[in-house]
């Protein structure tokens, strides 16, 4: 369950019912820096929306009483195998996106960053992604601007819309 609004109200809601019906929740985005490159991944086919895109270091809903923080750290570990980094909160966005198959993100999004060393482990669980690889912020965006086809919904607006408050530039 996944804390989303309904009616005004701050309730626990199935997370794939959130979707359908477009309703405006919480989310959590990571992104993981090393030497001036971000950690991407494409997400695992088995995915209900959005399979195989390229996304963000990682993406996530807290669940109901989760605190964004711990939410982050658990989804990194979860999805990456990435556990020590300290996560600097950048504050949050909010969005709206159709993902696909009748469904649309609204989400409130607690948004993190974080350096990691050279010799940081990657242990990609094969459920979440599918692939993952470092890329410059404008080698990004390069890409997205001639394949935007290839990545998610939310990638494209934080990009597009979020850049400076994500990465100060």
């Amino acid at each position: 369950m996944i804390p989303a609004w309904v009616d005004g109200t701050l309730i626990p809601v199935e997370k794939l019912a959130a979707h359908q019906r477009g309703l405006r929740h919480l989310a959590v985005s990571i992104f993981v820096r090393r030497r001036g490159k971000i950690l991407i991944q494409q997400r695992a086919m088995g995915k209900y929306h959005t399979p195989g895109l390229w996304a963000n270091t990682c993406c996530t809903h807290p669940e109901w009483d989760e605190p964004p923080l711990t939410c982050a750290q658990r989804r990194l570990n979860e999805e990456l195998g990435i556990a020590g980094l300290t996560l600097t909160h950048r504050g949050q966005v909010e969005y709206r996106a159709d993902v696909g198959g009748g469904m649309i993100e609204h989400e409130v999004v607690d948004v993190f960053v974080a350096e990691a060393d050279d010799d940081m482990p990657l242990a990609p669980n094969p459920n979440e992604a599918m692939g993952v690889r470092w890329i410059t912020l404008a080698d990004l965006h390069a890409d997205i601007a001639q394949n935007p086809a290839r990545y998610t919904p939310w990638l494209r607006i934080y990009l597009d819309e979020h850049a400076t408050k994500i990465f100060g530039a």
